[in-house]
């Protein structure tokens, strides 16, 4: 572990705007441009009220900033703020992929491809644009026309990112997953939308290692009895039996002329998928103009992105941060498609691949950025002059790694912190150019974002934890669930417990200031005696002690009204093939702990060591289902092996389960 390293307190500011901010970011100069057009706002926080207060303004000048191109101007923005069933930009007719060219000059690099499979490459927007033109009428040639579905089971290559564009030039619907997605969990995303062309690969390299996955193609394919065609991309040196190649369909439309569908602002643009741990995978539709204006919005103004700037953000098709990685094009900044392992050969690959690339803004989730503290990683001979955002989400980071990150990357490079999720395929809430970040507290809701924490009553909560909602429409909220014909399906997964108020399921502390903690799904809540603690507060102790790897806590409620059992489980730097009580030391550091920076009360009553910490494939811990597997659960049942980061990492939690029942039953008597 780095030595010497001076970690912040919660809230200390731990990077500063510079003093001429207003005038080099992008939403400074968006402030100004608003000014010009008398809407005079002071700063972040008055923007972000004028943004939650007047929708239909702020939307629009979205729209307009961004020279949004539509074939048909819509009649109006927002002509009812009713959710769901919100309708933005009725009469709108405009694509999604039109707007990935014309940002950046035509020879700008677009895209730089990394892979373990094959050699760097890279590709120009002029060079995607004709790819993204051959594969569109090689498509249609198929038979691929307006509201028919493509789905692809493949690595973060090129060849998915020409597909998907290729198939929103037709006005055609995308669903995509990632080819490391076993044969049950691929087709029971893929096969919701019935695809009428699947574009896969026979396997890849994961590292050194090869992996061969054309049993499990050939499987997905038998599932999915709706697919009248196969295109194989021919990655590396594996081929997939009875497929046309992706080399054969391009070949006969290399000069076909780029054309793009006008669609209505909600057409369907893609399907993303729910995790799919603890039921089966919500099939998420997002819409053209959602996603475009959301993104423009999100990467310009959150990250400060545009032409002659690089996105690196390492992620797979399966999460909603290839949508968002993807979306760079359409503010003119170069993207980073990188597959395999993203720590082979070493954790400082990543940072040196950033480098070469002259990446300006950096995803880096909080587990990669604790793995690199952890081991020492130093980055003095790196030069990271270029970058200046460093982003991260999906957990919250821990103290030491905001100090990790200023120690390594300089008080210049500013740390991102947002969250939000696949439902709206953005943030929620997130830092920004113009607001100091402060180490464990996120500046506040996204603009356009009416984000509150609400108690059980539906009222505000200021400084204690409550649920995390949205109560003004946004653009990117889901333009329905697919197959959800009368829309009880979305109505139920978020607008169940306040009517006409989207329930996002985190749980959130919101500051008087707007600052606010996300602490946790609102399921998975710790409440002990009245205190209620979210689960990323629990790790952020913990995985700082010296030794342990990872962790993870689910509180067992007592149905006859007790505490209950606070169990937490840990997974070790030395690895374990069984569960077992962790020693009497280990479980005395660890009590004082917690006692210590969070509370008596949530001194665990069992710590046990395990062999993995169960994970899904985008690295969310599972508390919910391992609560559900230690209430007697079926492993098999409440999560598909096909979703888990470790296929068996559940499997120990079973014989655990035994004890549970036995002091439930010794608690009866």
């Amino acid at each position: 572990m780095t030595t010497g390293l001076r970690v912040p307190a919660l809230g200390d500011v731990v990077w500063t705007p510079s003093e001429d901010a207003r005038a080099t970011t992008r939403l400074g100069r968006f402030l100004t441009w608003l000014a010009e057009r008398d809407v005079v706002l002071d700063d972040v926080g008055d923007l972000h009220r004028w943004s939650v207060g007047h929708p239909e303004a702020f939307w629009q000048s979205i729209w307009d900033h961004f020279g949004v191109r539509a074939r048909h101007a819509p009649t109006e923005v927002l002509p009812d703020r009713t959710m769901p069933g919100t309708r933005w930009f009725p009469g709108a007719a405009l694509n999604y992929a039109e707007h990935a060219f014309g940002v950046a000059p035509a020879d700008a690099v677009a895209v730089h491809a990394r892979s373990q499979t094959r050699p760097a490459s890279t590709l120009t927007f002029g060079e995607l644009e004709q790819q993204v033109a051959a594969c569109r009428a090689a498509l249609a040639a198929l038979g691929v026309g307006r509201g028919d579905r493509v789905a692809a089971y493949l690595p973060n290559v090129p060849e998915a990112l020409v597909g998907f564009l290729a198939t929103a030039a037709l006005g055609a619907v995308w669903a995509g997953c990632a080819l490391e997605l076993g044969p049950s969990g691929a087709a029971d995303r893929l096969g919701q939308v019935e695809p009428t062309v699947l574009l896969t690969a026979g396997g890849y390299d994961y590292g050194p290692k090869p992996v061969d996955r054309s049993s499990e193609v050939a499987e997905v394919r038998r599932r999915i009895p709706s697919l009248r065609h196969v295109v194989d991309v021919e990655y590396g040196d594996w081929r997939v039996d009875d497929a046309l190649a992706w080399s054969t369909l391009l070949a006969g439309h290399t000069d076909a002329e780029p054309t793009y569908e006008p669609v209505g602002f909600d057409h369907p643009l893609t399907v993303l998928f729910s995790s799919g741990t603890t039921s089966k995978p919500k099939p998420i539709v997002h819409g053209h103009g959602g996603i475009l204006l959301e993104h423009l919005k999100n990467h310009a103004l959150s990250w400060d992105l545009g032409p002659g700037d690089c996105l690196l953000w390492f992620t797979t098709t399966s999460w909603m941060m290839w949508s968002s990685l993807v979306s760079g094009l359409h503010v003119g900044a170069a993207i980073v498609m990188i597959d395999g392992n993203p720590v082979s050969p070493d954790l400082g690959w990543q940072w040196r691949l950033a480098a070469e690339v002259g990446a300006t803004t950096m995803g880096a989730s909080p587990g990669f950025v604790g793995a690199c503290l952890k081991a020492g990683l130093t980055l003095e001979d790196v030069d990271l002059s270029r970058l200046r955002v460093l982003g991260s989400a999906g957990a919250p980071m821990p103290l030491p790694g905001f100090a990790w990150l200023r120690e390594q990357l300089g008080p210049g490079v500013q740390p991102c912190i947002g969250s939000g999720g696949t439902d709206v395929c953005s943030g929620l809430v997130q830092d920004n150019p113009l607001t100091p970040t402060r180490a464990g507290v996120i500046a506040g809701p996204c603009l356009g974002v009416d984000v509150h924490a609400w108690d059980e009553q539906g009222h505000d909560v200021v400084g204690s934890p409550g649920e995390l909602v949205v109560t003004t429409p946004m653009p990117s909220m889901p333009v329905g669930l697919w197959g959800d014909e009368d829309g009880s399906r979305l109505r139920a997964s978020y607008f169940d417990t306040w009517p006409g108020v989207w329930r996002h399921g985190d749980w959130i502390v919101m500051g008087a200031d707007q600052g606010c903690q996300v602490t946790g799904r609102s399921d998975a809540t710790l409440n002990r005696g009245g205190v209620r603690l979210g689960t990323s507060e629990f790790y952020g102790v913990v995985e700082q002690l010296d030794g342990i790897a990872d962790s993870l806590v689910v509180h067992l409620d007592d149905p006859e009204g007790g505490n209950g059992e606070l169990w937490l489980f840990v997974e070790l730097d030395e690895p374990t093939a069984e569960p077992h009580p962790a020693d009497p030391g280990l479980a005395r550091t660890v009590a004082s702990t917690l006692r210590r920076e969070l509370s008596p009360r949530h001194v665990p009553d069992r710590l046990v060591v395990v062999p993995h910490v169960p994970r899904n494939l985008t690295g969310k811990k599972l508390e919910v289902p391992v609560k559900r597997v230690l209430l007697g659960g079926d492993p098999d049942v409440v999560a598909s092996r096909d979703t888990l980061a470790v296929a068996d990492s559940l499997d120990a939690f079973v014989g655990l389960r035994r004890a549970t029942a036995e002091r439930a039953a010794g608690g009866a008597r």
